[in-house]
């Protein structure tokens, strides 16, 4: 047996509310829509990764979701100019990662990042 793909599901009474964040800010694909359910992504290969944390690092939370870009800076001002609020950062890790948390419109706390070349 093989795991083909882990799917994180948020609970919300508000589907639509994800547009903004997942769809407008970050750019994802709205792959699948039956008003009850609307799950984004993307359509190129992804890896799979389930990860379990008693913090976030450095002290901090741990985030409901860690997504990784490739521009943590850019990702961070189309953020702010959402209107969405900043928790966290930016900062650069001594474990090689540039992240910054954020809220989506649903209160769960997003970890976004990029790996720092080396």
């Amino acid at each position: 047996m093989k795991v083909k793909r882990i799917v994180p599901n948020i609970d919300t009474r508000n589907v639509d509310a994800a547009k903004s964040f997942y769809q407008d800010v970050l750019g994802l694909d709205l792959l699948m829509d039956h008003g009850w359910i609307a799950t984004y992504g993307s359509r190129e290969e992804t890896s799979v990764q389930i990860s379990f944390a008693s913090q976030g690092g450095s002290s901090t939370p741990t985030p409901d979701l860690s997504i990784e870009v490739d521009n943590v800076d850019l990702c961070l001002e189309r953020m702010k100019s959402a209107g969405f609020r900043i928790e966290y950062g930016p900062v650069d890790e001594p474990w090689g990662v540039r992240r910054f948390f954020v809220r989506d419109p649903f209160g769960k706390l997003i970890n976004i990042l990029a790996h720092k070349a080396h």
